[in-house]
């Protein structure tokens, strides 16, 4: 922890104090804020970067290491997957000895490891070192927002928020382009050297910049009542629902997103390997999206969205089964549109579900959300290895056929709630 972090720990309660004169959260206009901001960008960019190296480079590794797409496949895999399993332990950590302290250590761990990946002898290694990789990148989705919450004022808080989002994006984006892009020419130990320097300059950035939190109480680790808060999210209906609507649009994402480059260099497009690479432009279709899901639930309210975001992504699939570039091409703007309508409107139900340890809620999404794309992503691989872009899509059509099952179900069971509740007041009268 930092020195601040102790100090501040002693004077100041676990909760936020409320918007008061003497409030001294980070508002626009400080200096602070535009670092804090600045700091949360960069850590974002170093993040995604590093977890999505290798997707942007899986037919190059098929190429060269003689892999089939489902073998490439468990490089990105390996990673989300120890991410996933990293979350709860990171966030734990993170209330013991500060946000700052768990989120500088998780990035420079992270970015040490990605400088050993150019090095990998061999696909068991590379898988070895991604899924350690994962494990080390969850400090920081694990505590960022966190920080953000206790740090910055209420009124400041969506717009700072948006930030960190958005270079989760650039990101995750930046990640595959970098890499796919070098791959292309210099073949993929230095697409993932290219990432890890970009990964270790963001960090460097994110270090430099972040504000010592000033409003963190350091609490004990207590794994008996992690389980108890695990335990009641895990038992509430609606929340699995959500955590399992999150799983499995991001098993279209993976499956799409790990196959998509093998489909674009082979026939009937035979698409040059950089060009192919920078069809991971297309995730910027996402971060308007994500806005207009906000926007469209106030319309149609949650489930009324999730209906029209398996719709687009369903029929974004169809459509990319046409054996015309054009359409490929427009199916995979409206997955990548339906995946994050869905994905946003599920996450931010989480928090207004979940009426204590919204913490343990939201990193109980997230686990289901890696998890979601480690599976989709291998299954996909592999149907794609057996049948080509129709196995793939096929596991994205399932996927969304069983979130519209369970949008389904609750639909109904709101339906019957309001019922019983309508026959309780007639029956009182």
């Amino acid at each position: 922890m930092q020195p601040s972090d102790t100090r501040a720990s002693a004077t100041t309660p676990d909760a936020a104090p409320s918007a008061t004169p003497a409030d001294d959260r980070l508002r626009p206009g400080l200096r602070a804020f535009r670092r804090a901001n600045l700091a949360l960008f960069a850590a974002g960019v170093a993040t995604f970067v590093l977890l999505y190296s290798t997707q942007g480079l899986l037919p190059v590794l098929s190429a060269d290491l003689d892999l089939t797409p489902g073998q490439a496949s468990w490089t990105a895999s390996a990673a989300t997957l120890g991410l996933a399993l990293g979350l709860l332990p990171a966030s734990a950590l993170s209330d013991r000895y500060g946000r700052t302290a768990v989120m500088t250590a998780s990035t420079l761990a992270a970015s040490a490891l990605a400088l050993t990946l150019p090095f990998a002898p061999d696909l068991t290694t590379l898988v070895t070192l991604r899924a350690l990789q994962g494990a080390a990148l969850a400090g920081l989705p694990a505590t960022a927002m966190a920080y953000l919450a206790e740090e910055v004022h209420p009124s400041a808080l969506p717009s700072a928020m948006g930030l960190y989002v958005a270079g989760n994006s650039i990101g995750g984006m930046g990640g595959r382009l970098l890499s796919g892009w070098t791959a292309a020419g210099l073949g993929w130990r230095w697409g993932l050297a290219a990432s890890a320097v970009l990964a270790l300059l963001a960090t460097l950035v994110f270090r430099l910049l972040i504000p010592a939190a000033r409003h963190f109480a350091p609490a004990p680790v207590d794994a008996r009542a992690l389980a108890r808060t695990v335990g009641r999210h895990l038992r509430n209906p609606l929340l699995v629902r959500l955590y399992a609507l999150g799983m499995l649009f991001m098993a279209v994402f993976g499956a799409v997103y790990n196959t998509v480059g093998y489909r674009l260099i082979a026939a009937p497009f035979h698409l040059p390997e950089s060009i192919a690479a920078s069809i991971f432009a297309v995730y910027l279709v996402g971060t308007g999206t994500s806005a207009a899901a906000g926007r469209l639930s106030g319309r149609l309210g949650r489930r009324g969205t999730l209906y029209v975001s398996i719709g687009v992504t369903a029929a974004g699939l169809l459509l990319s089964l046409a054996e015309s570039l054009a359409c490929a091409l427009l199916g995979l703007v409206l997955i990548t549109a339906g995946f994050f309508a869905g994905h946003a409107t599920a996450s931010s139900s989480v928090g207004r579900t979940a009426t204590e340890g919204r913490a343990q809620a939201s990193a109980l999404y997230l686990i289901a959300y890696y998890l979601g794309n480690s599976l989709g992503g291998t299954l996909g691989a592999d149907a794609y290895h057996a049948t080509g872009w129709p196995g793939a899509a096929t596991v994205g059509l399932t996927a969304m056929a069983l979130a519209a099952a369970v949008t389904l179900y609750a639909t109904r069971q709101a339906h019957a709630s309001r019922r019983a509740e309508q026959l309780g007041r007639l029956s009182a009268r």
